[in-house]
């Protein structure tokens, strides 16, 4: 009989519930965002994230469970994101499944958030009938992450098998996220938040604008395998403070996000051909620091699967050069589907099932943990 887990995820500005089937199957997935209420501040406040999250977690379990046809009796567990994120919006999560989880007697099962990110690979994978060999090593990028790790099966064949994963950390941002550079870039250039979905777009379509200025590859000390995009953010900034030609269309632009014009067609027309060329070299920057490193981690361990999950995975420049780049070299190359690249409770669900069928419960003294390690 299939087990059905309903899963739970409030670590940031998401506010997400999902119901998944064997840890495979998604039959429900709904997810309530916050991006319209932290926009104006540029980046996720957490103490409206944690309101919002009070206020959306009850319509969104609903939402959930009537989406795949089901009373809240009918779940075999309740999984919730322990960890790492935004203590206030985790503890909304973790109470309200607590609660649940006590109320109906289903057992509760404590998530990994970075764990889901891994799950939300596999989730697309055995949708489109792919096996992911392991050991691979698993690229996790976003606006809070930006994390290499090494992936191998516990006891059994796999995640779908009742054994555990085991993580490796080999590398890890050392400053800012990925996404977190993203969106300081788009702030800087006035093209509002969040910055990785509009930044993308304008570099496909530079044209070839000759560029006034070239980022090196980062170099850290130290482990190769550590990112860094502090330097690089700053160097877009000192870019700009240089040339003062930028300034009128940046207020411009500011401007029109002001009135709510925000979309990339009110935006573009917005923007000079030495802005969309600066925009495609910072894209190519991260771009190529985020795929050397990962393809550095392959090499070094020899193995033939590469997975790439978080919100910046939804990057299309990142998609297709890890797609060639992988062939090129013989690694088999994994993504979510734009969907599950983001916060969602369908990857908390799926990671649940996993520990589920360990019979790894939490229970009441359960508790936030923003700085969660993947072990």
């Amino acid at each position: 009989m299939r087990k059905r887990i309903l899963g739970i995820e409030s670590s940031c500005d998401e506010t997400a519930a999902a119901v998944v089937a064997d840890g495979r199957e998604i039959l429900s997935s709904v997810v309530a965002s916050q991006i319209d209420i932290h926009r104006k501040f540029g980046g996720v406040v957490p103490e409206l994230a944690s309101r919002e999250h009070l206020r959306q977690i009850v319509p969104v379990v609903r939402d959930a469970l009537a989406q795949a046809g089901m009373k809240l009796s009918d779940v075999d567990a309740i999984g919730v994101t322990q960890g790492p994120g935004l203590v206030g919006a985790l503890l909304v999560g973790i109470t309200y499944g607590k609660t649940l989880a006590g109320a109906l007697g289903k057992p509760l099962v404590a998530v990994n958030h970075l764990a889901g990110h891994v799950h939300a690979v596999f989730l697309e994978a055995f949708k489109a009938g792919r096996e992911v060999k392991l050991p691979a090593v698993c690229l996790i990028v976003s606006g809070g992450h930006t994390v290499l790790y090494e992936v191998k099966a516990g006891d059994s064949n796999g995640p779908d098998q009742g054994g555990l994963l085991r993580y490796r950390k080999m590398g890890q941002t050392r400053d800012d996220a990925a996404g977190e550079a993203y969106d300081k870039v788009a702030k800087l250039l006035g093209l509002g938040y969040p910055g990785g979905p509009i930044l993308d777009r304008l570099a496909a379509v530079s044209n070839g604008a000759a560029a006034a200025v070239k980022f090196g590859p980062t170099k850290t000390r130290g482990n190769p395998l550590d990112f860094s995009f502090s330097g690089l953010k700053t160097a877009v900034l000192y870019h700009v403070r240089e040339h003062p030609e930028y300034s009128a269309e940046i207020r411009t632009r500011e401007e029109a996000l002001e009135r709510g014009e925000r979309k990339f067609e009110q935006l573009l027309p917005l923007c000079t051909p030495e802005t969309l060329a600066l925009v495609r070299e910072f894209q190519n920057a991260v771009v190529r620091d985020l795929v050397d490193r990962t393809m550095l981690a392959a090499e070094d361990l020899g193995v033939e699967s590469l997975l790439v999950s978080g919100g910046v995975a939804a990057n299309s420049q990142l998609r297709t050069t890890f797609e060639q780049r992988g062939k090129s070299k013989g690694f088999e190359v994994f993504f979510p589907s734009r969907a599950l690249s983001t916060d969602n409770a369908a990857m908390i669900a799926a990671a649940a099932y996993e520990r589920f069928r360990a019979g790894v419960f939490g229970d009441a003294l359960l508790n936030a943990d923003p700085s969660l390690a993947l072990a």
